[in-house]
């Protein structure tokens, strides 16, 4: 079993908090701030978790909803298991299979 931290992003939730429901209102409070994002760009930043954030977009994002960046992103340990393969219940492995000697007939003969 492998342990990973994972952050979860909370922007929806604070937005709700802040009564802002719709990602559209967020296009023209981000712009105020000097950054501009097209229409669908927040619509993704705020309905998936993103894999790189600019400062600048976080920056605007707490100054918005007048949050701490802890607020948005919180670490979260998950714990990963492995995948049974079943390998070892299996029995040889590849390697420690040899091949049969096949035994060619002719029809009619011994």
């Amino acid at each position: 079993m492998s342990r990973r931290i994972v952050m979860a992003w909370n922007l929806r939730q604070m937005m709700a908090t802040r009564g802002i429901y719709q990602t559209s209102e967020l296009v023209p409070l981000l712009a105020e701030r000097g950054v501009h994002l097209s229409r669908e760009h927040v619509y993704r930043l705020v309905t998936k978790t993103p894999q790189r954030l600019n400062m600048d977009i976080l920056a605007a994002l707490c100054d918005i909803l007048d949050c701490q960046p802890n607020d948005l992103l919180q670490p979260t340990l998950q714990q990963e298991e492995q995948a049974d393969t079943g390998i070892e219940e299996r029995g040889p492995g590849i390697g420690d299979l040899r091949p049969i000697r096949a035994i060619i007939r002719r029809p009619g003969g011994p």
